[in-house]
């Protein structure tokens, strides 16, 4: 119960910190989104972005019941980072007791202590865990669902039937815990859509508890339409607003690819360090060792192989380390098993004790180390720059933010714009040369762009594209400038 407490205290700091960090940009989306619902009429089935300049900015989602919460949050306690950061803490101490029932009933009562331990204080699950994003939410209720899965299987296994039975032959549900199960995991595929990896252990349940008949049985395919039909449709539905509406964008499209060795190099050394920290990360493959005669430990295996998948698969995708969040409750039941596993092999319960307060903080210390620099503000610049613009200029303003592509510069200007340099509403990255600058720019002028903005990121542009520089420097007025970003007013198209 402590270690839970703790665990959640140390999301709780800084939970009211303004989206700067290293995740900015991906924040700053969610809550544009929510205080476009908060402002804009609670039309759930279309989220809106900021960076769509004079167009509605409608795009295809995750299923967007976080930031409508959110929303909703805000006619009660207004708009406030914390009310989006609190719901991630929220489902995070939720999902905290399912995880060690869960591990308990594979590996026991100590693997399961140290278990929860390594999952509450890893680095990225810290990071996540007081994000306004879906990851930490929907890996919450994929633990929850499978521990309820896992408990329906054990129901199914040892008979029991005081419940009357739903359906009819070879139907035999316990009807709590199954659609506990395929209601969590539905939310959990529909908040984020990686999270469908969780089906790995559930398959390996499956097939363990009924073998081949699995494929027949009617109650897992009633599971499975629970569990991915909403899914589908709301996803479909997600697509048709992309193809539609400008920016004709869906969130997370092109991350399926794969790179160079080098590339997952850097993955793989993220992994070991900010992700689980080396501690995690060895205990854990001592762990798989230790555990490979148990047959239940397979489903982690299962999960694991499907992730190592996905990291292949999804590469370009996985240069955002919250892809990597499911790693955590994978790992962390390995490590603890390694743990279980070593401690009665010493005879002396002094000696025990001093390597279990030695591991816990050496733990703890690395966990602190490498969280620490999720924390940084480095989109500080960005925030300052978007606080200017809102004070400075009208409401009604379009605003072209050289960002980057993060948004947290709109977000906080509470102002609609454009991505610099942008193609068909998408950040296309920095120019060529002065010739693309200039032609982007004057084209956002001619769409309404009355202002433009350079934050510390990309300050250098104006220097090193001198011809660009000279024509920001005839066509627009500066308004303000600081070491860290420099606003122009840009000056009306002559008609």
């Amino acid at each position: 119960m402590m270690m839970s407490i703790l665990a959640v205290a140390v999301r709780l700091i800084c939970i009211d910190q303004p989206y700067l960090d290293n995740w900015s940009w991906r924040q700053s989306d969610v809550a544009a989104i929510a205080r476009n619902y908060f402002q804009g009429g609670f039309h759930f089935a279309h989220p809106q972005i900021d960076w769509a300049g004079d167009e509605s900015g409608y795009v295809g989602t995750e299923f967007p019941i976080l930031p409508f919460l959110a929303a909703i949050c805000y006619k009660i306690f207004g708009v406030h980072e914390w009310v989006g950061r609190v719901q991630a803490l929220i489902l995070f101490a939720v999902s905290l007791p399912f995880f060690f029932l869960l591990v308990r009933k594979i590996f026991g009562e100590t693997a399961a202590t140290w278990a929860l331990f390594f999952y509450g204080f890893a680095p990225v699950g810290i990071m996540a865990g007081r994000c306004f994003m879906p990851d930490m939410p929907s890996l919450g209720l994929s633990i929850i669902g499978l521990y309820f899965f896992q408990r329906w299987i054990d129901e199914s296994e040892l008979g029991t039937r005081r419940v009357r039975p739903i359906g009819g032959p070879g139907w035999r549900i316990r009807s709590t815990s199954f659609f506990a199960s395929a209601v969590c995991i539905s939310l959990s595929i529909l908040i984020k859509l990686p999270s469908i990896l969780v089906g790995a252990p559930f398959a390996c349940l499956a097939l363990q508890r009924f073998r081949s008949s699995s494929f027949k049985r009617f109650d897992l395919c009633f599971f499975a339409a629970i569990a991915l039909l909403p899914s589908v449709f709301w996803y479909g539905h997600a697509y048709q607003i992309a193809l539609q509406f400008y920016p004709h964008h869906f969130f997370g499209a092109g991350g399926v690819q794969i790179m160079s060795a080098a590339w997952y190099l850097k993955i793989s050394k993220e992994i070991v360090t900010s992700t689980l920290t080396p501690i995690i990360f060895a205990l854990g493959c001592v762990g798989i060792l230790a555990a490979r005669s148990i047959a239940r430990a397979r489903m982690f295996q299962w999960w694991l192989a499907a992730m190592i998948l996905f990291i292949v698969i999804v590469g370009y995708g996985n240069r955002h380390q919250w892809y990597q969040l499911p790693l955590i409750p994978i790992a962390a039941p390995f490590a603890g098993a390694a743990c279980a596993f070593v401690g009665p092999k010493m005879s002396s319960r002094a000696m025990r004790i001093a390597l279990s307060i030695l591991l816990a903080g050496s733990f703890g210390f690395s966990a602190f180390v490498y969280a620490r620099d999720f924390y940084q503000p480095s989109a500080a610049s960005l925030r300052d720059a978007g606080l200017v613009l809102k004070r400075i200029t009208p409401a009604s303003a379009l605003v072209v933010a050289a960002d980057n592509g993060d948004p947290t510069v709109l977000y906080y200007a509470e102002r609609k714009g454009w991505h610099f340099l942008e193609k068909n509403g998408i950040y296309d990255g920095e120019p060529r040369d002065s010739a693309q600058a200039i032609v982007d720019l004057e084209a956002l002028r001619r769409r309404g762009a009355s202002y433009l903005g350079f934050t510390s990121n990309t300050l250098w542009w104006l220097d090193y594209y001198e011809e660009f520089g000279q024509y920001v420097q005839k066509t627009s007025t500066l308004v303000e400038a600081t070491s860290e970003f420099r606003i122009y007013k840009l000056d009306p198209v002559l008609k």
